[in-house]
């Protein structure tokens, strides 16, 4: 039931994860360099990141909707912010994957290189971040962070909640089946 649902899943996370908390309290800035697939929750992970440096081969999906679930914080809340509500909506709504060139045109991520520059582009922003006063720094982050993320942890419960109900479904379980068995999944809203 419902209930139960709700129970099981916030003894195994009460609201935002660990991992998304670490990441969106962390005082320093962030960079993530996507080397590859960044789909599900890597994506959510990447978006959490203050700075999201792409190579040549990356490729991101909000894919949860297939799976019959909804998106963590990063995608819900960080994603809007990145690329604007509509094109947010297409991407959680659809789940498709797109290429690191579209990801940077719709403004998701930073930059684009090649692959095999990923690490060095991400350490030149570094540097240039560290050369600057640490204090001042943190401040900064502090004060993106208030006014990107507010009271994330309120949408961290809201997605716990929810991963509750829906983890129940059928509609879930096949979505699984279907990734699994590599082919298309016939919903029925249950």
């Amino acid at each position: 039931d419902g209930d139960t649902g709700k129970q099981r899943l916030r003894s195994v996370r009460p609201g935002t994860t660990p991992a998304a908390t670490a990441i969106m309290d962390c005082d320093r800035p962030i960079i993530a360099a996507v080397n590859g697939a960044a789909i599900g929750w890597g994506m959510d992970m990447a978006l959490m990141a203050d700075f999201r440096i792409a190579s040549e081969r990356a490729r991101f999906s909000e894919m949860f909707v297939k799976r019959g679930l909804v998106s963590d914080v990063g995608g819900l809340v960080r994603l809007p912010q990145l690329v604007g509500p509509q094109r947010a909506a297409q991407l959680l709504f659809t789940g498709e994957i797109i290429d690191a060139q579209f990801a940077r045109e719709i403004g998701l991520v930073m930059d684009v290189v090649p692959h095999e520059e990923l690490l060095s582009a991400a350490l030149v922003l570094a540097r240039k971040i560290a050369a600057n006063p640490p204090l001042a720094v943190r401040y900064l982050k502090e004060g993106l962070r208030r006014s990107c993320y507010g009271e994330y942890q309120e949408m961290g419960n809201w997605v716990s909640q929810t991963l509750g109900v829906l983890f129940q479904t059928e509609d879930h379980r096949e979505g699984v089946a279907s990734f699994l068995e590599k082919r298309e999944a016939e919903f029925k809203g249950r």
